[in-house]
């Protein structure tokens, strides 16, 4: 029992001296981690012939990419990343081309920057990620950005079958980023936060739709529309170099943001991974069987974080990682009151399936 008992201490105070010295091989930016080039595509939306929409006389195309490359002007002073421009000029560049600028890349992230209209006197910023749902004034969104493919050459042959008017079309597409749906989604609230809390814009949240410019990608994507051009005030905003600073400056300090929380998380994993040895992991497991279901908060009745294990012809889906019991019995409750009232708490060392009685014992 002392023996036990020391060796509990010993691997804790390890534990300690692991974590503190990750935190300082990234804060003294001599990690290999830190020392990534990290790829940002910025895609200034519509240009050439293409001027997206002219509310009160302003030029979409324009306003974008001034918006652009200020975002790019402010990241490239950056020495750990590289700043890409889909167009860097007033041309028009296919929506397919777009995403294959940023794919060839390998690109960390892709920003496409649009300006918004509509019949209203609606304003406010917004960002939407790529999204199968969404309601219907997102679709129309949708529908009008993605009408730039009319314009391109051989169109009818780049996207087969697809209706910028069918809903069927816009929405019932298979989404080519899923697993960066999570990343996406936490670079366009970063963007939001910034827009809303910082430069106190209207807040149109951040939102799931289907942008042809979006599918084209395979990294983390995000569409932002600056505000509405067809609002005056917020058109002649969006016009002004100062509207236009400032809006630029929030995209680039969310990219910031975006790419220090990677590091940081690719540091603690990998402290992670060298520890695993001696790592107990609880679980809450809520379903399982034959069907294989994306591991979306839609699909788990609003439960986030749903992973999926393949075993056999099987499949299980657990709920609520982590290495404290109490926290995982926080989750069973959670599980319960969302309807799954099988579900029950299991245990792992190393991967491997051990008892919850065992797993308790060792910690």
């Amino acid at each position: 029992m002392h023996f036990k008992q020391n060796n509990k201490i010993n691997i804790k105070v390890r534990n300690l001296l692991i974590f503190l010295f990750a935190f300082s091989f990234l804060m003294n930016s001599s990690s290999v981690f830190a020392q990534k080039k990290y790829v940002i595509v910025i895609d200034a939306g519509h240009g050439g012939k293409d001027p997206g929409n002219l509310g009160n006389g302003y030029k979409e195309k324009n306003i974008a990419l001034k918006v652009a490359l200020n975002v790019g002007k402010n990241l490239s002073k950056k020495k750990d990343i590289k700043v890409l421009y889909t167009r860097s000029k007033d041309v028009f560049i296919d929506l397919w081309k777009r995403g294959d600028i940023a794919n060839h890349a390998k690109a960390d992230l892709f920003i496409s920057i649009h300006c918004d209209s509509h019949t209203s006197n609606a304003y406010g910023a917004g960002t939407f990620v790529l999204g199968l749902r969404g309601n219907k004034k997102n679709l129309e969104i949708a529908k009008r950005e993605n009408a730039a493919i009319f314009l391109e050459d051989n169109y009818k042959d780049k996207y087969v079958g697809f209706d910028s008017n069918s809903a069927e079309s816009v929405i019932g597409l298979s989404l080519l980023q899923e697993e960066n749906l999570d990343r996406s989604l936490a670079m366009a609230s970063l963007i939001q936060n910034n827009f809303a809390f910082k430069l106190k814009r209207h807040d149109r949240k951040v939102k799931q739709d289907n942008f042809q410019v979006l599918r084209e990608t395979i990294m983390p994507s995000v569409l932002v529309e600056l505000g509405f051009l067809t609002n005056k005030t917020e058109g002649r905003f969006l016009n002004s170099k100062k509207g236009q600073d400032q809006m630029g400056d929030a995209i680039s300090d969310a990219v910031l943001n975006y790419i220090s929380n990677l590091k940081l998380n690719t540091v603690l994993n990998n402290v992670v991974e060298d520890n695993a040895f001696e790592s107990v992991e609880y679980k809450v497991q809520i379903a399982s069987g034959r069907n294989k279901i994306q591991t979306k908060s839609y699909n788990f009745k609003g439960l986030r974080d749903v992973e999926r294990v393949s075993i056999g012809q099987f499949y299980k889906y657990y709920f609520g990682n982590t290495s404290n019991y109490n926290t995982v019995k926080q989750s069973l409750k959670v599980a319960k009151s969302k309807g799954y009232t099988s579900a029950f708490i299991v245990a792992f060392m190393n991967g491997k399936k051990i008892s919850v009685q065992e797993a308790i014992k060792m910690q």
